[in-house]
């Protein structure tokens, strides 16, 4: 089957250009243009099988790869993202792995490269080489949203500076035995984000000289139940407790402040909690935690690709989001 390689090479052309010929974009000149069609013609490329025609190309539909629908963090995203598109008059296409591994094959080689949308958002997940190779093979402008993918354009916080400023703020007013409650990659989720988190984690603890003991560290996979099952392990049988925990989302916070309370752990008098996210359930716990807000990243990362698309760059904006410490009830002084 022949691909935009091929017509780049007959063309003498780079596969941007041959890609925005075809889609009748800016920034290429008539003569080129003309080339890139005529060759395409004569080696019968289409660039999208739901596409009208060559000069056109497009869909007005933007796809989404996520590995799951139910999370507060990716319903949130795809929030903003719909709303940016919608605005644009393009349609959202939302290709889920549904938490499952298995589906991936499907997703990618039935789905994303049948070519039905004109540029794909990518969130939150891992790929294996043979899904960074469909996707830099792709042409349609692709970016991933709340971590990082090698060689492909990102937008989230700076997860290590939200790191330090969560702890602290723990060790500000006057925490010193403080526990962290990590979190995951399951189904391929977060990739970089636990690495980035953790290191983040103990650099700031040794940077003011304070011990990072591993009996304070448990695992919450990101989740409410496995959170609340690890910290009530850590609580329940420590010889001695830590007076704060850093939890590297809020959704694992609500689990500790859960084990805490059943465990009959004051809040924050005997146990200060914080997480990261500002969850929508965050206040009304009264919940400390470094606010992100995932559906001003989902705006912005598909007006980043709808401009692509026009062949503009974005201007303003840092592709860097802003993170800001919440404070709340669920921190305090150290009783002793």
């Amino acid at each position: 089957m022949t691909g935009i390689e091929d017509v780049a090479v007959a063309t003498g052309v780079s596969t941007a250009t041959v890609s925005r010929a075809l889609r009748g974009l800016t920034g290429v000149s008539p003569a080129t243009r003309a080339k890139v069609l005529t060759v395409a013609r004569e080696l019968g490329y289409v660039p999208s099988s739901s596409a009208s025609g060559l000069a056109s190309g497009r869909t007005m539909a933007m796809g989404v790869l996520l590995p799951s629908i139910e999370r507060w963090y990716f319903s949130a995203m795809l929030d903003g993202i719909d709303r940016q598109l919608r605005t644009a008059g393009y349609d959202l296409i939302v290709f889920s792995l549904g938490g499952f591994g298995g589906n991936r094959e499907r997703v990618f080689h039935r789905s994303i490269l049948r070519k039905r949308i004109d540029a794909l958002i990518v969130m939150c997940m891992e790929l294996t080489e043979d899904e960074y190779r469909s996707l830099r093979d792709l042409d349609s402008p692709t970016i991933v949203v709340g971590g990082s993918v090698r060689g492909v354009p990102h937008v989230s916080i700076d997860d290590h500076a939200a790191v330090r400023d969560a702890v602290e703020h723990l060790i500000a007013l006057g925490h010193t035995r403080i526990g962290h409650v990590r979190g995951g990659g399951s189904f391929g989720m977060h990739f970089d984000v636990p690495r980035i988190r953790n290191d983040a984690f103990k650099e700031t603890m040794e940077a003011h000289g304070l011990p990072v003991r591993e009996e304070w560290s448990v695992f919450g996979d990101f989740r409410f139940k496995e959170a609340k099952i690890a910290v009530t392990a850590m609580l329940a049988d420590a010889a001695e407790r830590p007076t704060a925990l850093f939890c590297s989302s809020d959704e694992m916070a609500f689990g500790a402040l859960t084990a805490a309370a059943e465990l009959g752990i004051s809040v924050p008098g005997e146990l200060s909690v914080i997480g990261i996210d500002d969850h929508e359930f965050a206040d009304p716990m009264g919940l400390t935690t470094v606010r992100q807000m995932p559906e001003e990243q989902g705006a912005y990362a598909a007006e980043l690709m709808l401009a692509e698309l026009e062949g503009k760059k974005l201007e303003g904006g840092p592709v860097t989001q802003p993170h800001e410490l919440i404070e709340r009830a669920s921190t305090g002084p150290p009783l002793h």
